[in-house]
């Protein structure tokens, strides 16, 4: 499995890589929304971790990018990762075409159910 992390905290990246290789899943990093944009372009994913808040573009702007695309890459399955705790963020990551939130500090289990979950999905055609 293919997974790119688009954050910009690095020691968020190495927690989550670190989970990832348990499960036997290759992570790409990307620091910036702008990088994650590119790595898109040049390469295919199985599900996309997307954090909120970074400097430049937010997470929310690049989930709109994303789910504008007009190829199968603007139907994989994204994952939003965020230490946000507003109460309608939720509905917001939802609306702009994320299908999952996670928060932070991330653990295994929960990342791992995201996961599950957001791929039956898309394995029962729900998603793309």
């Amino acid at each position: 499995m293919n997974v790119l992390f688009i954050e910009d905290d690095r020691m968020n990246r190495r927690v989550v890589r670190d989970m990832l290789e348990v499960a036997g899943a290759d992570m790409v990093e990307a620091e910036s929304a702008e990088e994650g944009l590119r790595l898109i372009d040049a390469n295919d994913y199985d599900i996309l971790l997307v954090d909120l808040r970074m400097p430049g573009m937010d997470g929310i702007t690049a989930i709109g990018h994303i789910r504008a695309r007009n190829d199968y890459k603007g139907r994989v399955p994204i994952i939003v990762v965020t230490a946000d705790t507003a109460i309608d963020l939720r509905e917001r990551c939802i609306a702009a075409g994320a299908n999952e939130v996670i928060f932070k500090p991330v653990a295994m289990d929960n990342l791992f159910d995201a996961m599950g979950r957001v791929l039956a999905a898309n394995d029962d055609g729900l998603i793309g």
